[in-house]
């Protein structure tokens, strides 16, 4: 396990878990903690032994409250940079990893903090989060892609919590198709590593194809059909491909190489 004072990062196999640290803010994200993230990003990336990144927080209060206002208002700019760390979390928050990610929603996901999670694959929640945009109430508009919400739950839904900017609870986030399960609060992170390691189990060529795709298709039905032909060629042709069959045969785990 390695630790910062902002953000805790734990290995756990095949799985990377990044815990966002500033309980006594609520999580909150200020330009350390976001450039941390993109740290996190860059190792689950780069390391060939990690197949999978899990993002929570620290405490059952929050998992994010989004921008911390505090530093805000002293002049910091959360997201603004053009190191290596700060580019990755954008990337984060565009849904642009490499990786699959997986949010555990620990407590309250607001602002920032739910647009991190719109970066995520997918979302395990807290039976107590909640998850909101309130920017519209103080003035202002999701600058982080959160208006993009509508890529996730349907048009009139993601209407609604962003023009009133008021929160859901989590029963209600999953009933929109926000978040894919809710549990116990002691198992939300459990349970995304648990799923984490089911992705991690699969071919990552396959991943990776399904991943790219599947986002392409709600944005650029073109592009996405290009991509399929090409991920095509890529997977079918692929050592792994073959391994797979073989390990079908021959009844045991597959020996993946990611080529």
């Amino acid at each position: 396990m390695s630790q910062s004072d902002e953000l805790v990062v734990e290995r756990r196999g095949p799985v990377l878990v990044a815990r966002l640290n500033r309980p006594d803010a609520r999580n909150s994200l200020n330009a350390s903690l976001f450039r941390a993230i993109g740290a996190a990003v860059l190792e689950a990336e780069t390391d060939p032994e990690l197949r999978v990144l899990v993002l929570t927080g620290t405490g059952d209060r929050a998992f994010c409250a989004g921008m911390d206002l505090a530093a805000f208002a002293a002049g910091e700019q959360v997201g603004v940079g053009d190191d290596p760390e700060t580019k990755a979390g954008n990337r984060l928050m565009a849904g642009d990893v490499s990786v699959p990610l997986i949010g555990a929603a620990n407590g309250a996901a607001v602002g920032g903090g739910l647009e991190l999670l719109l970066g995520c694959d997918l979302i395990v929640a807290s039976g107590d989060a909640r998850f909101g945009l309130p920017e519209v109430k103080r003035g202002l508009f999701p600058g982080g892609r959160g208006t993009f919400l509508p890529l996730r739950v349907p048009l009139g839904l993601a209407l609604e919590m962003l023009l009133t900017g008021d929160l859901v609870d989590a029963p209600r986030a999953y009933e929109m198709g926000l978040v894919n399960s809710v549990v116990a609060p002691d198992a939300v992170v459990d349970t995304a590593v648990s799923l984490a390691e089911r992705i991690a189990a699969n071919g990552p060529l396959g991943v990776a194809a399904v991943r790219e795709i599947a986002r392409l298709v709600l944005v650029d039905t073109d592009k996405a059909n290009e991509r399929q032909r090409h991920w095509q060629k890529v997977v079918f042709s692929s050592e792994d491909a073959q391994e797979g069959a073989r390990a079908f045969v021959e009844k045991r785990a597959p020996d993946w190489k990611g080529r």
